[in-house]
């Protein structure tokens, strides 16, 4: 493999947040030796390498590339994280807690040992004092998405949906034009048995994926369009069944029928090699959805 290439790849995977720990460790090991000679890059490198060392148990080298980092930059916070999540791999959780507890006595806004500090909470158990550090974290830094997204994982993980929604809707607040965000809200609430809500949901997302996203208009759906489109079929169902108070008081479309029929016909389309369903009283459903939403 040459080096070139072994950059770009490893660019790419810095460019779109992925981990890929086993393509990681075996690209950067061809950089490890010259990471020095290549500037930031380099640096960025040895990081990207540090970490997919630890996933996949190769510690002699995460211990090679946090050597080097921290000769290079002996008071980085950002490397003061690293020696925390290479600790993380050996060492008890309480000396870990108290490495991270020191770090933070030294500068009370480092974010990033915060978040380590609470993994931690959170894999041992502590979920109570995971939820607490969180909390406080998110009053000090509101804008932060993905500590919101935690929030609401570790509400969910354990059975409390209306406190999972209420995280995810600054999560909404803070990035409504992630469609995936509102796939999540919708079946959250779906759970929590808001069902009004999660329909209303549902078809929000839909409506985002096919015209934000630029979605095929009359092809069969796919991926997580599928999803809501059958998320979308069983709240109508089961509302058209029986009626379900809302805690959040969204309002029952008056049109269930046509929405129920137009969900099948997706979802039937979806799963169907012809896609012969019919689509008559289906357009006329998309027409009613797409007014219903259209206030939102």
């Amino acid at each position: 493999m040459s080096l070139a290439s072994a950059l770009d790849k490893l660019a790419t995977f810095r460019t779109n947040n992925t981990r890929a720990s086993q393509e990681t460790f075996k690209n950067a090991s061809v950089i490890m030796k010259t990471a020095r000679k290549l500037g930031d890059d380099g640096w960025a490198v040895l990081e990207q390498l540090l970490l997919a060392s630890v996933d996949i148990g190769r510690l002699d080298v995460a211990d090679q590339c946090l050597r080097q980092l921290s000769d290079r930059f002996p008071d980085s916070p950002r490397v003061d994280v690293l020696t925390g999540i290479r600790m993380e791999a050996t060492e008890p959780p309480d000396v870990v807690l108290q490495y991270y507890e020191q770090l933070l006595d030294a500068d009370s806004a480092n974010a990033a040992v915060w978040k380590r500090k609470i993994s931690v909470l959170r894999r041992i158990g502590k979920i109570e004092k995971a939820v607490e550090e969180l909390s406080q974290l998110l009053d000090t830094f509101y804008n932060d998405v993905d500590g919101w997204l935690e929030l609401a994982d570790i509400y969910t993980t354990c059975n409390q949906y209306t406190q999972a929604l209420q995280a995810l809707s600054h999560a909404l607040l803070l990035a409504p034009q992630n469609p995936f965000y509102v796939l999540q809200f919708a079946e959250t609430a779906y759970t929590a048995g808001d069902l009004p809500l999660a329909l209303k949901t549902f078809l929000v997302f839909v409506d985002m994926w096919e015209r934000d996203l630029d979605s095929p208009k009359g092809k069969p759906p796919v991926g997580v369009a599928v999803r809501a489109w059958m998320g979308i079929k069983l709240c109508s169902r089961r509302l058209m069944l029986s009626s379900s108070p809302s805690v959040s008081n969204t309002p029952v479309p008056k049109t269930l029928n046509l929405i129920e029929e137009l969900a099948t016909e997706r979802v039937l389309a979806a799963y169907s090699s012809k896609g012969t369903a019919s689509r008559g009283k289906a357009a006329e459903g998309k027409d009613v959805v797409i007014s219903w939403i259209g206030a939102r």
